[in-house]
């Protein structure tokens, strides 16, 4: 294992589960639009609003790392399909984003952000947009790294480059661990950055590439790794 200097960590399915959040937030959304907009609630319940935003995902390719700005536009189109006034959109996505970062940790997440923070300098990476500030865990982190704000999403080995200028480490210096095995291993290994594959499901590897030498089945066996490989606690 080469020294570390920095350790990467992504958020979604990571730190918390992203799907209950999502169904929260699109509910908040649709109780919103029904108290301020009723027109708009009634044509577009949550599927269909779900399905209208990625419908316009796949219709602009250059905005498939801005989920902020593909919701947006959901919500300006749905308005005036409706006749009512697009100004509404942005009160709207605010009732979203503000549920959407109402997050709930995994048990082992905010114990071991703790540990590791004290350890290692921590960075954010992810391909969504929670905003860490609002959910209460910004100071955990020297570094916060999104597709929105780089303009490329993981795997693309430039959010990975961008990382690593941000913690002013080399690659090879910042062990990135997240769940999902194209973006978060594979972008990372890659880019040149040491990997960790957050398997929470006792998944079999499904690839790409060989399965990484870190597995670990929640992030307190991270802690743990990270206080024994640096010889601290």
């Amino acid at each position: 294992m080469r020294p570390l200097r920095a350790l990467s960590l992504d958020l979604d399915d990571t730190l918390w589960p992203i799907e209950p959040a999502i169904a929260a937030a699109e509910a908040s959304l649709h109780d919103w639009l029904h108290a301020h907009v009723p027109a708009v609630a009634a044509a577009w319940p949550p599927p269909a609003m779900r399905e209208l935003r990625t419908r316009i995902a796949r219709h602009c390719p250059e905005i498939a790392h801005d989920f902020s700005a593909q919701r947006r536009l959901s919500l300006a189109h749905a308005l005036r399909a409706c006749g009512a006034d697009e100004a509404q959109a942005e009160p709207a996505f605010e009732a979203f984003f503000s549920a959407r970062n109402r997050v709930v940790f995994y048990d082992d997440a905010l114990p071991a952000l703790t540990r590791l923070a004290a350890l290692l300098p921590l960075a954010s990476l992810s391909n969504g947009n929670a905003d860490l500030a609002r959910i209460g865990i910004d100071a955990h982190f020297t570094a916060q790294i999104s597709a929105r704000e780089m303009g490329v999403a993981k795997p693309d080995a430039r959010i990975f480059t961008a990382l690593c200028q941000r913690l002013g480490c080399a690659p090879a210096q910042v062990l990135h661990v997240g769940d999902d095995p194209l973006l978060d291993v594979a972008g990372a290994r890659d880019a040149g950055l040491q990997a960790a594959w957050l398997n929470r499901t006792a998944s079999v590897w499904p690839g790409p590439g060989p399965m990484p030498a870190l597995v670990f089945s929640d992030l307190g066996e991270l802690a743990d790794w990270c206080a024994a490989h640096l010889g601290a606690d």
